[in-house]
């Protein structure tokens, strides 16, 4: 029983999602720049299928994925990965224009 406890843990800290997050965002909304949008949703499959089979264990990654622990490390996350996407779309427009210039188009 600890194992799996643990398991159950370490799945939630590796996706950590609160499950309302997951079913307000869409997976490919136009100008997401949240690459955790993957995990939460696989997070959200996992808590619907553990929740059916027991809902004390539900709750359980419910109040798991809520700690402040949990909540620090995903908005740090999402607040890094946004910044590598902005610059990534900005180094993608440099390269367009410089494309451009070379070509004449």
């Amino acid at each position: 029983m600890l194992q799996s406890r643990a398991l159950v843990i370490a799945l939630i800290l590796l996706l950590s999602t609160t499950v309302p997050e997951v079913h307000s965002k869409a997976i490919f909304e136009k100008g997401r720049r949240d690459w955790l949008v993957f995990p939460d949703t696989i997070a959200a499959y996992i808590y619907e299928t553990v929740n059916k089979m027991s809902p004390k264990v539900g709750q359980f990654l419910v109040d798991v994925a809520q700690t402040p622990a949990v909540v620090v490390t995903r908005n740090f996350l999402i607040r890094e990965t946004a910044k590598i996407s902005i610059m990534a779309e900005q180094l993608m427009e440099k390269i367009k224009n410089l494309y451009t210039r070379v070509l004449g188009c």
